[in-house]
């Protein structure tokens, strides 16, 4: 018997975790990742684990993503002294991806404690500092793909490429118990697209007893690459022909090394005008110079790229802007140039200069190739904002805004129906690390298609797993309806001070500040939110 609870990436996208136990009551973790989107959903991070995180024999981390990684450094300073075992690529990238997030958790802590003095309340502690994280570094254990290893007594793993990013990986678990048939249970991870570039396709797997599957895109399709790569080179050559920017918010890792190797190859078809690009993220350049260093993980093609003594991410023109004086000159020097800079969905980071410098310029644009959450400055230009507020200062946006929406690095609908087409066992699916519209679109067409069994499991609950035979414990009513009540409470009374402080503004004609309208708005989002699960509660 084996016990799998649920305890993040269940009804979302972030957060994943789940506890597995078996029936000696070894535990293992398998990811360990950050909540991301919204104030409730963030409460959670700092919540109980549900376990003590002491008695864990290992973690297994699917990839370096901060959805599933975020969290490691406070695993481990709050007790967590077993091995963290992941790809090589994974490991090299977490060294840079964990020390970052640290330093954002310190830097918000310390602003908003700055903003707590001001109201005479609490100072905040970041949910983990740098030296947390360095300490969880130092168990990170490198187990290459396709190796097994024995993370726990009665347990056996092997990491599969699942196609994501660099590194990525799906998790094959085989639990051996006495005088019982054995169970072997696959974790997907992130899923990544068929043919897509840099990494290799997902590796397929044939056989399973139970499946937990990713649905970020279950229910819908991308639009084709090629015509993502043409929307790309349209914009491009909009601004080029009008001597102005090209800005590009992307994230660090894949996203930024798939451009590019576009860009390359537009360079090496003759379809690049001369000009200079810009790397302008030291996230984005340190993962680069790791991507570099792993090139046996690639794909055939951009193998062969490297074999023939070609920098897949490299090309004429191309400047890594690491200093803050690299990145202040880029706006200082007059005419076309492409620029990329984080952070993706234009929410922080050196990105937010180069709109304030580019977005009100006519001819310049600004290319969105990611998700963009709701709130986020990136989302308010995709939906067709005409005016902006960066740096306390309203900025027109004449720039053209391209959204190119193909260059995902999760499978679509397609994609995942493909991968668990492969299973010739016909297995029990749990469909996780999705919203509930997704899930629920690939539990449909997984019934149609494949004739299996798929069930989507709520957060914390527990999954009891035997062979031919499954059950389930949800946590307890009251428990989670206290939860529930404490995070509208929370929020109403954070809404009763931001009303109060909006009341003061009218009554003394002070001007409001750039954020205050928004983070009503984002608070009343976040009520609706909470009133609509405690509605769907059973």
């Amino acid at each position: 018997m084996i016990k799998v609870t649920c305890l993040g990436a269940t009804g979302t996208v972030t957060g994943s975790s789940f506890l597995v136990e078996n029936a000696q009551g070894n535990k293992i973790l398998v990811d360990c990742g950050l909540f991301q989107g919204g104030k409730e959903m963030e409460l959670r991070n700092t919540q109980a684990w549900g376990f003590d995180p002491k008695t864990l024999q290992a973690l297994l981390l699917t990839h370096a993503h901060i959805d599933h990684s975020g969290r490691i450094p406070k695993l481990v300073k709050d007790g967590f002294k077993g091995p963290i075992i992941t790809s090589p690529p994974t490991a090299e990238l977490c060294r840079i991806m964990l020390l970052d997030s640290a330093h954002v958790q310190e830097m918000d802590a310390e602003w908003q404690t700055r903003k707590n003095k001001r109201r005479a309340e609490k100072p905040v502690q970041p949910l983990y500092t740098v030296e947390d994280a360095e300490a969880a570094l130092k168990q990170l254990q490198p187990l290459a793909l396709d190796q097994m290893t024995e993370p726990a007594s009665g347990l056996k793993a092997r990491l599969r490429n699942s196609g994501h990013i660099l590194g990525s990986a799906s998790l094959e678990l085989w639990f051996a118990e006495k005088n019982q048939e054995p169970i072997k249970i696959v974790f997907s991870g992130d899923l990544g697209k068929k043919d897509q570039m840099i990494v290799q396709d997902p590796q397929p797997i044939f056989d399973a007893d139970y499946v937990f599957m990713e649905s970020t895109y279950g229910d819908r399709l991308h639009r084709s690459f090629a015509e993502s790569k043409q929307e790309l080179l349209e914009a491009i050559t909009y601004s080029y022909g009008r001597g102005e920017k090209v800005v590009i918010p992307a994230f660090a890792i894949e996203r930024t090394q798939e451009l590019l190797l576009i860009l390359s190859q537009f360079q090496r078809q003759g379809l690049l005008p001369d000009l200079p690009i810009y790397l302008d993220s030291p996230l984005a350049i340190k993962a680069t110079r790791i991507f570099r260093k792993n090139m046996p993980y690639f794909d055939e093609e951009t193998r062969a790229m490297a074999d023939q003594g070609r920098d897949p991410f490299d090309l004429p023109g191309l400047h890594f802007s690491e200093s803050t004086r690299d990145s202040i000159a880029i706006n200082e020097q007059q005419g076309p140039a492409i620029v990329i800079a984080g952070n993706g969905m234009c929410t922080a980071g050196r990105i937010k200069h180069h709109l304030k410098h580019n977005l009100w310029r006519p001819g310049s644009s600004v290319v969105i190739v990611g998700f963009q959450a709701n709130g986020s400055l990136g989302r308010m230009l995709v939906d067709g904002a005409k005016q902006v507020k960066l740096f306390n200062e309203t900025l027109a946006v004449h720039a053209k805004i391209f959204t190119i929406g193909g260059f995902s690095a999760h499978g679509d609908q397609n994609d995942l129906l493909e991968w668990v087409g492969h299973f010739e066992s016909k297995p029990r699916i749990f469909l996780v690390h999705g919203e509930p519209k997704s899930s629920e679109g690939l539990r449909q067409k997984i019934s149609e298609r494949f004739g299996l069994d798929a069930y989507i499991p709520r957060w914390q609950e527990r999954l009891i797993l035997k062979p031919r035979e499954m059950s389930s414990e949800l946590p307890a009513a009251a428990e989670t309806e206290k939860e529930l009540q404490q995070g509208v409470l929370s929020v109403i009374s954070s809404l009763e001070k931001d009303v109060r402080q909006l009341q003061l503004h009218i009554q003394t004609g002070t001007n409001l500040g750039p954020d205050d309208l928004d983070k009503l708005q984002y608070m009343h989002k976040e009520l609706q939110f909470l009133l609509s699960e405690r509605r769907n509660r059973p």
